[in-house]
């Protein structure tokens, strides 16, 4: 439900998770013996051009579609920015066959899909059930030469990209990266940001768009992928028959775009003002420093070194950046990125001050970091790690069929060839500490260097003025009749005849003699291990006084331990490409780990380690405060997050535990003291569930796990809550935040739900799924966005966990049209409330929801979190496996109750934030 902005190397088209391919070279090698991605790949070159990649993986019934074009915001010419990314929104707008929103289509089949636009490339994939292979295979295959880009599809669209675009504005670094890419490269496409300029959007034609598509998607411009559980010839045969009939463009733009490219593969020459700091004073809240240095392209030797220096500056907690930077209190963050691409890139890093720390030191600090790698080389181990941690997340990286698809994609139309990963992964295992100093010295090189300041005028980070109203809204609108899933069926590509029968093994169970509660389900396709565990220590006990307790006691467990300090334990994980993490939330703490499988004793013997015997050493809890403070002003300048917690707020009563958020007092007042106290009284065995996925023998986790925390003892009954009962708002409510410099305007509606074990929740789920559970295919999403064009992204759901959390709906608008969509969207739920929903809606909605299950299923990461919850829940061992069943069951009877009890428009909590001018007049 939570819209991401992506903001730097891709624009995603539908702004919800998704497997997103960043435009960097994945940076990482494959560490274990034999293992290769690229085996049992089978290339296939069509008549017509159409590079076309297959690979069997019979790990789980479902199969990924992804296809790549050769087609980016490289290929775009003076005002044409941003053209690629408003072709990829009108990709899904239909086809001439198939006049209809293709998002409603992927939905039916239970597709999980997305699409994005970035430098080089333009991508759509969707993983789904192995059955429905063959209808995205017809369905990509008739957008890839028949979509429909007229007037009416342009105007709306255009409509929404600008709404997208908008929503970037809001983000200080964002704005900050832009100035900084166009200094750097002020005579090239990468200087632009991908989604291009608001003044180029707003005058695209509907020729220029359509040149352009019939220009650069074209059979032989594309990459097809296919992995999954399928047979390689019937598939082939069926890929021919869709796509082989589709024939090549006969322009001839692309190649001699690419004979041009060729010729430039070396960095360009430096902007000769590139030295002197860029500075950016606006309404924002933290301090930001982003650096710039051009890097040669992806095919240059020096790529592997490259990478491996970058692990070395900012890869970890041990990384030498990250020591300098944020360990010494200067900065709060610090990251690191190579853009390796076709034409040459660049190497960026990004850093947020801490509070009242100076940009000019970080630079200095940050010039001195970079001056001693360019001087010394680094040690065996400093490498060794840099390797290793590239090597692990690659690895990790594609445990799922869709990122397995997402790599082959990449290295074919990026690299020219899927087999790059394989020479890249050969290279790295072979970098010296010679090669990281010789690229060190060669790219990270002052005189090349742009570097750019964003200075806040608004340093507290403090939102501005706020003002409520009574929520009535002069607009009356009258929403358009809902799709009827019956006229979508008829456009509906047919599954295949077979039928899947995969029967998802259930989670063996045990419990310590401490209480500590164990899942685990072995999975020997993979050589890695996921670890998802949950700790009743959430915010829900901070109480208002001392918002944000639990936060600095979750953020402070990796600082150190009786027997290791924040470094060594760090060094313990990072020198085995392992990870580690714990992030507090309302109802608990999460527990995320993982590695390969044969440091599943290290990764769990540190978890054990940390809960049990964690010391809060003062300078450390210190930093993390500031850390806090810094996030506290982000959140506050953020339209999307100061929103949500002003609609909490708004919502339940300030004695109700989700009624507290951090302050700046808050978080000031906490001590080490608070903090131990809250430690010894919240991290117990008995409030502590665990689950493993992964490549194990459970006999030998048995053993491990009981002389791991074996131990660890709490005494009497844990701490409890008694949450008192939340009534509906008695009439309508509209709040509105106004914050300074920001271009779009984020908007939440609703009220308290209900809680996961509500015997009405599978009924709530398939009534969610109708109403805004996909912002292509649902009907807010249908109206909103695809109708009015008033929205880049509108959702809808009921954030039910173990207590009631709050039903609400989300979106993002310009600030002229925040009042349009929330009387539009209260109109869609009167609508629901008076006329219902048909049976037809209902099916469809419980088939979208089933089949896309076995899609998540299908990702050990994801499996583990899945088992997790519903232990935490309270749920039975066998609800991943009855899940399914239960949405079947949903009938109308269900439904009708559930719209009755739970959608109440006349009692609706409105927050607006952003830009002024959002209130009804």
């Amino acid at each position: 439900m939570v819209i991401a902005f992506l903001l730097s190397f891709f624009l995603s088209f539908i702004p919800f998770s998704g497997n997103v391919i960043n435009a960097a070279t994945p940076t990482a090698v494959a560490p274990v013996s034999g293992l290769s991605f690229t085996q049992g790949v089978k290339k296939t070159v069509l008549e017509n051009g159409l590079t076309v990649l297959t690979k069997e993986v019979h790990t789980a019934p479902v199969v990924s579609v992804q296809v790549w074009y050769k087609v980016g915001s490289r290929n775009e010419g003076k005002g044409e920015s941003g053209i690629s990314h408003q072709l990829e929104h009108l990709m899904f707008k239909g086809t001439k066959d198939r006049p209809v929103q293709f998002g409603r289509l992927f939905s039916a089949l239970g597709s999980q899909f997305n699409a994005f636009t970035s430098y080089d490339e333009t991508a759509y994939f969707g993983t789904v059930q192995q059955d429905k292979l063959q209808a995205l295979l017809t369905l990509e295959a008739d957008r890839m030469k028949n979509a429909l880009i007229g007037a009416e599809q342009l105007a709306s669209e255009k409509r929404v990209v600008i709404s997208e675009l908008q929503g970037y504005e809001n983000s200080p670094s964002y704005r900050l990266n832009r100035a900084v890419m166009k200094a750097a490269f002020p005579n090239r496409a990468y200087g632009l940001s991908v989604g291009g300029t608001k003044a180029d959007v707003e005058k695209f034609t509907v020729e220029q768009v359509r040149n352009y598509y019939q220009t650069y998607y074209s059979p032989d411009n594309a990459t097809l992928v296919i992995t999954g559980d399928f047979a390689t010839e019937p598939v082939l045969k069926a890929v021919k028959e869709s796509f082989g009939k589709l024939t090549k463009n006969q322009k001839s733009t692309v190649d001699s775009q690419e004979r041009a490219v060729s010729q430039n593969s070396q960095p360009p020459t430096p902007n000769s003002k590139a030295s002197t700091p860029i500075v950016l004073k606006e309404p924002g809240s933290a301090a930001l420093l982003h650096v710039v240095y051009p890097l040669p392209d992806i095919k240059h030797p020096d790529v592997p070194a490259i990478d491996v220096m970058d692990a070395i500056l900012t890869g970890g907690r041990s990384s030498r950046l990250y020591q300098a930077l944020v360990e010494s209190g200067l900065a709060s963050s610090v990251d690191g990125s190579a853009a390796e691409l076709i034409e040459p890139g660049w190497y960026e890093i990004e850093a947020t001050a801490a509070p009242g720390q100076k940009l000019e030191k970080i630079a200095q600090v940050l010039q001195t970091s970079l001056s001693e790698l360019q001087q010394k080389e680094v040690s065996a181990e400093e490498l060794n790690r840099a390797k290793t941690i590239l090597q692990a997340s690659f690895v990790l990286g594609n445990q799922d069929i869709s990122s397995q698809a997402s790599q082959l994609g990449y290295n074919q139309t990026v690299a020219g060839d899927y087999k790059y990963i394989e020479r890249y992964l050969a290279a790295i295992a072979k970098v010296t500490p010679e090669d990281v100093k010789r690229v060190a010295k060669t790219y990270l090189v002052p005189a090349k260097q742009t570097i750019g300041f964003f200075e806040p005028t608004q340093p507290d980070g403090q939102a501005g003025t706020s003002g409520s109203g009574s929520g009535r809204t002069v607009e009356n609108f009258s929403p358009g009749q809902p799709v009827d899933p019956a006229e979508l069926a008829k456009y509906l590509p047919p599954a295949s005849s077979s039928t899947v029968s995969n029967q998802q093994p259930l989670p063996q169970q045990f419990s310590l003699a401490n209480g500590l509660r164990v899942l685990l389900l072995p999975d020997r396709s993979l050589p890695t291990i996921n670890i998802s565990g949950q700790i009743d220590a959430g915010t829900e006990f901070d109480g208002n006084q001392k918002a944000g307790l639990a936060l600095l006691t979750a953020d402070n467990l990796m600082n150190g331990t009786q027997t290791k300090n924040a470094l060594a334990l760090a060094q313990t994980l990072e020198n085995r490409g392992t990870s580690l993490e714990f992030s507090p939330s309302r109802e608990g703490v999460s527990i995320s780990g993982e590695g390969l499988s044969a440091n599943l004793p290290v990764l769990v013997q540190t978890l054990a380690d940390v809960l049990q015997n964690a010391n809060f050493p003062d300078d450390q809890l210190e930093l993390s405060r500031q850390r806090a403070l810094t996030s506290l002003q982000v959140q506050l300048d953020d339209p999307s997050t100061l929103a949500r917690r002003v609609f909490q707020q708004a919502i339940y009563p300030e004695n109700h535990p989700f009624h507290s958020f951090s302050t700046e007092a808050s978080l000031k007042s906490i001590t080490r003291d608070d903090v131990l106290n809250f430690y010894r009284q919240h991290y117990r065995p008995d409030t502590t569930t665990l689950a493993l996925v992964g490549d194990f023998d459970p006999v030998k986790v048995k053993d491990l796990f009981n002389q791991a925390f074996g131990k660890w003892q709490a005494e009497g009954k844990p701490p409890a809550l008694n949450l008192p009962k939340v009534p509906l708002p008695k009439t309508s409510t509209r709040l509105n935040k106004v914050i300074p410099g920001k271009a779009e305007a984020v908007t939440y509606i609703g009220y308290n739900g209900i809680s996961r074990k509500d015997p009405r929740f599978y009924a709530a789920l398939v009534l969610n799924q109708i109403l805004g559970g996909d912002t292509l295919s649902s009907r807010l999403g249908t109206e909103v966005r695809d109708r009015l064009g008033l929205t880049y992204g509108i959702y809808s759901g009921f954030a039910a966990g173990i207590n009631p959390g709050p039903f609400l709906i989300e979106m993002q608008t310009a600030p002229t049209d925040a009042q349009k969509a929330i009387a539009s969207t209260i109109a869609l739920l009167k609508q629901l409330r008076e006329q219902g929903i048909t049976e037809s809606e209902l099916n469809t909605a419980k088939r979208s929801i089933t089949n896309s299950y076995p899609v998540e299923l299908a990702n050990p990461s994801e499996v583990a979190n899945i088992i997790l919850n519903n232990a935490v829940l309270g749920l039975s061992p066998a609800e991943i496996r009855e899940f399914p069943r239960r949405i079947q069951a949903v009938n109308m009877t269900q439904i009708q109750q559930v719209i009755k009890d739970l959608i109440q428009p006349e009692n609706v909590v409105i927050v607006t934030a952003g830009p002024g001018d959002t209130a009804s007049k």
